[in-house]
């Protein structure tokens, strides 16, 4: 059996309350609150999830060094991986961004009329990337995997979508940095020249000052936690699909009959 830094018959609340980044995490395999005291197995199976399979998305997030062996990924049943992505998409999209969302249009609105109006447009561009992102996930590479345990052929190869899709995290590490160099300055003192700002239209924000508003500092660094933390769990993400998502597929292509 693989060895994981936690076991079946560890009760899922100790495995929590020692990890709080995988409660995220319950909401992708659909598992409510509510578990008490029982065990990892006692749960996964109340909710017809592999114990392994949520064992090794576990080790993924809370383990920093980790990356799967083949012989783990052989050792780990992947029926749950396609519906933990498709949860996934639908936290993110439907979820974790529209209350990031919901944050920024506040502080955007604290900016001059045209930085505010830059910032937002900035943030939907990025929704609709990780939009189009998804679905060409769940238009590709689900079916594809649906065809390849279906004995049915086709003409995609896993290879071509590790290539070609790109990291969703990248931008939110570019809208930090936008919103550090804009958010307003409680001291009311003008922006930090020294702070790298990524390329976001600077003829349209050049000259702009923020406005000072000490009483909005907590929704800023609410705001700023969450984008950090959902580049965080969007960083998993990639690692599930280039990790386990690919070899798992790669193994499916070579086994599946011409």
């Amino acid at each position: 059996m693989t060895e994981y830094l936690y076991k079946e018959t560890d009760n899922l609340s100790a495995l929590i309350t020692a990890q709080p980044q995988l409660l995220l995490t319950l909401s992708h395999f659909g598992i409510p609150m509510g578990f008490g005291d029982k065990t990892i197995a006692q749960v996964c199976h109340e909710h017809g999830i592999d114990p392994q399979f949520f064992l090794l998305i576990c080790e993924i997030y809370s383990n920093g060094n980790y990356i799967p062996s083949q012989a783990s990924l052989r050792a780990t049943p992947m029926e749950d991986l396609v519906p933990y992505l498709l949860r996934s998409h639908d936290y993110y999209l439907n979820r974790r961004l529209p209350h990031i969302g919901h944050h920024l249009e506040k502080i955007a609105d604290m900016l001059p009329p045209r930085a505010g109006k830059a910032i937002k447009q900035f943030f939907n561009a990025y929704i609709e990337e990780v939009r189009e992102h998804f679905a060409h996930e769940e238009k590709t590479v689900y079916p594809h995997i649906s065809n390849l345990i279906g004995g049915k052929g086709d003409d995609f190869k896993i290879k071509d979508f590790l290539v070609s899709h790109g990291n969703l995290e990248d931008k939110l590490s570019d809208l930090v940095m936008i919103i550090f160099k804009y958010l307003p300055d409680c001291s009311g003192a003008s922006q930090n020249e020294n702070v790298h700002t990524p390329p976001l239209s600077p003829s349209i924000l050049e000259g702009e000052l923020p406005l000072s508003s000490p009483h909005n500092d907590d929704d800023a660094i609410d705001m700023i936690f969450d984008i950090l933390q959902l580049s965080h769990d969007l960083r998993k993400h990639a690692i599930i699909e280039d990790k386990i998502l690919g070899p798992y597929v790669k193994q499916l292509e070579k086994t599946a009959k011409p």
